[in-house]
């Protein structure tokens, strides 16, 4: 699961049969998330290598790093 959440309301007889589906140990948003078919994290655990790991970390700070100069100008421009 991502970093970031969010709250929903279902109706109580909802929250009932996702609850009923739960497994030992897995929260509602893990349950939620193997009955719509989303990967677990724990699930991808292991698929990468320690380099392509890396890489893909690099990538995502190289992206937040030009996503934030972005910003930075367009801030720049307003002013």
């Amino acid at each position: 699961m991502s970093g970031t959440t969010k709250t929903i309301r279902v109706s109580e007889s909802l929250h009932a049969q996702i609850k009923a589906h739960n497994r030992e140990g897995e929260t509602l948003s893990e349950t939620l998330e193997r009955l719509v078919g989303a990967p677990l994290l724990r699930e991808l655990a292991g698929i990468l290598s320690d380099n392509d790991a890396e890489a893909f970390r690099e990538a995502i700070a190289e992206s937040h790093r030009d996503h934030d100069e972005e910003i930075e100008e367009m801030l720049d421009r307003m002013e």
